[in-house]
């Protein structure tokens, strides 16, 4: 089942004109060279330069899927949904959706999170724009070392997989943060704060919250998942969330995903009355209150 969020803030995008860079001049003698420290001197001043300015490939989607993995997602449920994403990314409908855009290529990198400061780049920022280069993707997040750390902090995750677009070297009109996890934001600043921050970008969150194992499994889990990335998490025009409740489900999840990200499609909205009874209970600050009533009874 997907859920749409109403979209609230103008979709943003990078600037289009960025400072050139200043090339550095070294030090020579002579009055020719003492011109030519003066004339790039004087092109500064203006906010020019004399260096070629740092070339970035466009791309229809910078996407950074940002996936848990923090300790309270075993190992097993960490292969499972690690798979979801290599077999989604070879898919022929993820690959008709990257083709259907107006370049026809993405930009795509793979990031790790869980507590604050425990996060890392799994797989670098690559451009997917036919089957080999999808593979060549796929193949290096399956490859990748799979790790865990302790924590859970959306919030940290979601304001460092913001800073990836700064140096991506790729420009594009959507950058989106694809966030899975399995349980709420526990440690760290706040989610709802952090989200906002990185919407107010003009970058979009959308959720695939992971509901595997039944309510109560550890002291920090919650039965309503969905409900709280529904409120908590995820913002920006379109933003949406698909549930995953089953390990039958997980591909299938992912890919559609990735099919509503790449396409920009709208997602299928439930009825407004069930959204409202879902979410209107939902507290953002849950997974604070159950870490400090386990760490301090």
């Amino acid at each position: 089942m997907t859920t749409c969020r109403h979209a609230v803030h103008p979709l943003g995008r990078k600037a289009a004109a960025r400072h050139l860079e200043t090339g550095r001049i070294t030090p020579e003698t002579g009055y020719g060279h003492r011109l030519k420290r003066i004339a790039a001197a004087a092109l500064a001043a203006v906010g020019l330069s004399s260096a070629p300015a740092r070339a970035e490939t466009e791309v229809d989607l910078e996407l950074v899927l940002a996936v848990d993995i923090s300790r309270s997602m075993d190992y097993d449920e960490q292969l499972l949904q690690r798979s979801g994403y290599v077999e989604a990314l070879k898919h022929p409908e993820v690959m008709a959706a990257i083709r259907s855009g107006l370049l026809g290529r993405i930009a795509v990198t793979y990031f790790e999170w869980a507590g604050p400061g425990q996060h890392r780049v799994a797989v670098p920022w690559q451009i997917i724009e036919d089957e080999v280069s999808a593979a060549d993707f796929a193949d290096k997040v399956a490859g990748a070392t799979i790790g865990t750390a302790s924590g859970t902090s959306i919030s940290a995750g979601l304001l460092a997989a913001a800073a990836l677009f700064e140096s991506s070297g790729y420009r594009s009109y959507r950058q989106v943060i694809d966030v899975s996890g399995d349980g709420p934001n526990n440690r760290g600043a706040p989610v709802a704060p952090a989200r906002d921050a990185v919407v107010a970008k003009g970058i979009v969150i959308n959720g695939l919250p992971i509901m595997l194992k039944a309510p109560g499994y550890s002291p920090y889990s919650i039965p309503n998942l969905d409900a709280y990335y529904q409120k908590c998490v995820i913002g920006g025009p379109g933003a949406f969330i698909v549930p995953v409740q089953g390990p039958d489900q997980l591909v299938a999840a992912v890919r559609r995903k990735l099919v509503l990200e790449i396409a920009a499609a709208a997602p299928v909205a439930i009825p407004a009355q069930m959204l409202f009874e879902e979410t209107s209970n939902v507290d953002c600050m849950i997974g604070e209150q159950l870490w400090r009533r386990y760490m301090d009874p």
